[in-house]
């Protein structure tokens, strides 16, 4: 990684840009998997849930995704649901439209639906498929979309595989080298994204890594990204799975990003997870990545989270004298956040 790479990046915040724009396209999906947080009785602040909101089709959501784009400015959106890929035709329209933008895109799949072939053209777009776990437990969890449907749908494609562990993966010890084999030795497989499972507060389930897990699963998968290239845990990385940020007003991933759900005008707070997030627990890979890059040092004491805050206070400004609608950050951020060490310092209130 170099300095030139995130100061392009992150210089179009000073424009007003939403670094992440998350949008669950639909409310329906075939799948009904144990610790979903999407379809959690609180996943959008327990006054309404995914499965009564009033979600769009056809035009009416290709029209409603790209005017949040529009608004927002994004520099990546991810197309979430429910199960994206039932809004396939429409995915057809919205995915070139943002290529056409210059935005990077990522549908997030179960891989229930073929992917269509067309897509594999398109500049700036990943397709991640969730893979949670090998046969014996995936099948089980994701049915329909089991192993034979998904090897068949990802066929001749290209894709990124999204791992979420959970506390049942650690009865047999080879079990995390096993599933990574078998996906690095997959042509279709371009990356592997890893997630610890990331519960709700107060929840007490059987995916739920305790303390011991979560230490084993990052020495594991240190020593495993040493041997399959496509792993992608670098030592920063794993380090930020074990010490996430202890709040979404620490969160990099949480104050960059905007979400919204299926009417695309419900907002799910404070990050993807929604609900009440058990920040303490995150495992999440986007969050650990953005909190990994943010602690980079760029130079001397400089570290990049310092160039972000800077360019949020920059951007809210800027925002503010153009009349725009309040960065992510800001409207997140109840109390400063105070971090010893600091050369930027930013308070922020409402």
């Amino acid at each position: 990684m170099r300095v030139r790479n995130i100061v392009q990046s992150w210089s179009k915040i000073l424009r007003g840009h939403t670094p992440i724009l998350s949008i669950e396209i639909t409310r329906e999906c075939p799948l009904r998997c144990p610790g979903c947080y999407a379809y959690g009785a609180d996943h959008l602040g327990g006054d309404v849930t995914l499965r009564e909101l009033s979600d769009k089709r056809g035009d009416d959501l290709i029209t409603g995704v790209l005017s949040l784009v529009d608004q927002h400015k994004p520099l990546q959106v991810t197309l979430v649901g429910g199960e994206p890929m039932v809004r396939h035709r429409e995915l057809s329209v919205i995915l070139p439209a943002l290529a056409q933008r210059g935005i990077f895109a990522m549908v997030v799949t179960s891989g229930i639906i073929t992917i269509p072939s067309e897509w594999m053209n398109l500049t700036n777009l990943i397709v991640a498929v969730s893979i949670d776990g090998l046969p014996e437990h995936h099948d089980v969890r994701r049915a329909p979309a089991t192993y034979e449907r998904l090897l068949q749908n990802i066929q001749g494609r290209h894709i990124n595989v999204h791992w979420t562990i959970t506390a049942q993966m650690f009865a047999r010890a080879s079990y995390l080298e096993e599933y990574v084999r078998f996906w690095s030795e997959r042509e279709e497989v371009r990356n592997i994204w890893v997630s610890l499972y990331s519960p709700q507060l107060g929840e007490e389930s059987a995916e739920r890594l305790n303390a011991e897990q979560r230490q084993q699963a990052a020495n594991e998968l240190s020593r495993l990204r040493r041997i399959y290239p496509k792993l992608l845990t670098p030592d920063g990385y794993t380090k930020a799975l074990l010490h996430p940020p202890a709040s979404p007003q620490h969160c990099t991933f949480s104050r960059m990003s905007k979400n919204y759900s299926a009417d695309l005008k419900t907002r799910v707070e404070p990050c993807v997870f929604g609900g009440n997030p058990d920040c303490s627990q995150c495992g999440c890979s986007i969050s650990a990545a953005a909190h990994w890059i943010s602690e980079y040092t760029l130079a001397g004491p400089l570290k990049a989270k310092h160039l972000l805050r800077s360019s949020m206070a920059i951007g809210n400004t800027l925002a503010n004298l153009q009349h725009m609608s309040p960065p992510s950050w800001l409207e997140r951020e109840q109390t400063p956040v105070q971090e010893s060490g600091d050369l930027v310092q930013i308070s922020v209130r409402k």
